[in-house]
């Protein structure tokens, strides 16, 4: 076995095994509380620049498969668990998890106590910290120093597409393919501000004709492309920094047409829209968090570390849709004359529970009852 070691800005260290890749990453350490989905948390793109640990004691027992990737690579920079099976059990597998993460160059750290770091980190907050097989405590210490905030960090650019494309595939195991209802096609514009895969998929099996286009893409090109609707993808980073993404949905709120918001997306049509955001002590990241909607319970997977302030939506054509039951942030919201409207959570899951799945059907009615 190989020592690793994770060190935390406030230098706290924590000692144990490398698994993955050998060397140093640097990047904001968070934790996710989920059961189950470590290979979609690991390819999703809203983690791009940090680290994850996992609160599940028990990872890669299932291995890793190319079927359940949210993007074509891992996004996390590094991976912190209790314990690593190096011997997957799943007739699904066709590489291990320590494996897949040493092909494509990410760290993993395991033999830790992941129950005090979680605690650490929901005391302290989410902070930045390195894993490292090479270098010594002090040396992380003088690195992590010079090492930027997450507030204030665009990373957008570092996971959107580079060019336009046409998804296509509705395929998904477990749920159910729809139509939409509408006598002709569909077109969904989705500006890729960091897509998971599934989500595509879930517009797709809609029978909606999906382009992916790129974040900094502007309103014109978008409309010169007729959509009739426009999707706002999920996305890594601080959200007040992605200036062009706001304009450009400004821009597009003036073509009135079906606007749908996910996560990142719902805070970019927030700020559009007036608002304000602002960093969260210590996220939300994992698949069993309570959202209330009219007087509704749903239990939703959610992954980000920014929130919209409920104060600054003082529009009176704005409305809030959904609050997290947990700390009472603002989960949802939805213009009163405008067809437009966004969440904080991910109704498409992957991982998580499917209790948000509806909202997918909502936009493909304001879309074909759309003029």
């Amino acid at each position: 076995m190989i020592a690793a070691r994770l060190v935390l800005a406030d230098g706290t260290v924590y000692e144990g095994h490398s698994f993955g890749a050998e060397g140093t990453s640097f990047a904001e350490v968070v934790f996710n509380t989920g059961m189950t989905g470590y290979q979609e948390v690991i390819t999703d793109p809203s983690y791009c620049g940090q680290m994850v640990t996992f609160t599940y004691p028990e990872l890669g027992n299932t291995g890793v498969n190319p079927e359940d990737v949210e993007s074509d690579r891992p996004q996390v920079s590094g991976v912190i668990a209790r314990n690593i099976a190096s011997r997957p059990s799943s007739w699904r597998s066709t590489q291990s998890l320590p494996d897949y993460l040493k092909e494509h160059n990410v760290v993993g750290l395991y033999g830790i106590d992941t129950r005090a770091l979680t605690r650490h980190l929901r005391s302290r907050g989410a902070m930045n910290g390195a894993i490292s097989t090479t270098l010594d405590t002090q040396a992380l210490i003088e690195q992590l120093n010079d090492l930027p905030s997450m507030a204030g960090l665009d990373l957008v650019p570092r996971v959107t597409t580079a060019e336009i494309y046409t998804w296509q595939d509705s395929s998904n195991a477990g749920w159910i393919e729809t139509t939409n209802g509408s006598a002709k096609p569909l077109r969904v514009v989705a500006i890729d501000f960091g897509v998971k895969k599934n989500i595509l998929r879930r517009l797709a099996s809609h029978g909606c004709e999906v382009i992916v286009v790129p974040a900094t893409t502007s309103a014109s090109e978008i409309l010169a492309l007729n959509p009739d609707g426009i999707f706002l993808s999920n996305g890594p980073g601080d959200p007040s920094a992605v200036h062009y993404g706001i304009k450009t949905v400004q821009d597009l709120l003036e073509a009135k047409l079906p606007t749908f918001g996910i996560c990142l997306g719902h805070q970019i049509l927030a700020l559009a829209l007036g608002g304000e955001t602002y960093k969260l002590k210590f996220g939300h990241r994992g698949l069993n968090q309570p959202a209330q909607f009219k007087g509704v319970v749903e239990i939703t997977s959610q992954n980000h570390g920014f929130a919209v302030d409920e104060d600054s939506l003082a529009n009176a054509d704005i409305e809030i849709t959904h609050l997290n039951l947990n700390d009472n942030t603002v989960e949802g919201l939805r213009h009163r004359t405008l067809p437009v409207f966004s969440v904080q959570y991910h109704p498409e899951a992957s991982p998580g529970p499917h209790d948000a799945d509806y909202l997918f059907g909502q936009f493909v009615a304001l879309m074909a009852e759309s003029p």
